[in-house]
């Protein structure tokens, strides 16, 4: 099994990179309803999950280096959809809930989990 890179994953980096890109500059240049409104929601888990994951791992709460699991994805996919869709919006005040942002969010997960374990996809497909 492969050893994941936290915050040196290529992923990560080229994720995090866009998301800051289109936070503070592509925006507000943008009239593409795409890149104003979901592209960061595309970027949240793939530019996210890796920092968790590091926390986690410094404070010994993760065990391991491997890529990040199904389970730890959809549990950070649960956690930040309730949060930034339904707790942000309603108690908050902060942000606009929106059914769509959580199809985003899982859409950048389910890439970002193919991409994170591509090798281990790999070798159960050549294996069968």
């Amino acid at each position: 099994m492969s050893r994941f890179g936290y915050l040196r994953d290529p992923l990560f980096l080229v994720c995090a990179g866009t998301y800051a890109l289109n936070r503070w500059w592509l925006k507000g240049l943008s009239t593409s309803p795409f890149v104003r409104g979901h592209l960061n929601d595309l970027l949240l888990i793939p530019a996210a999950l890796p920092v968790m994951l590091w926390v986690h791992r410094c404070l010994q709460l993760r065990h391991h280096d491997a890529p990040p699991s199904q389970a730890e994805i959809a549990l950070h996919l649960l956690v930040w959809s309730v949060f930034c869709e339904w707790i942000g919006p309603k108690w908050l005040h902060q942000g606009t809930a929106d059914p769509w942002d959580v199809v985003m969010y899982a859409a950048g997960a389910v890439v970002a989990w193919g991409l994170w374990n591509r090798g281990e996809i790999r070798r159960r497909v050549v294996s069968s």
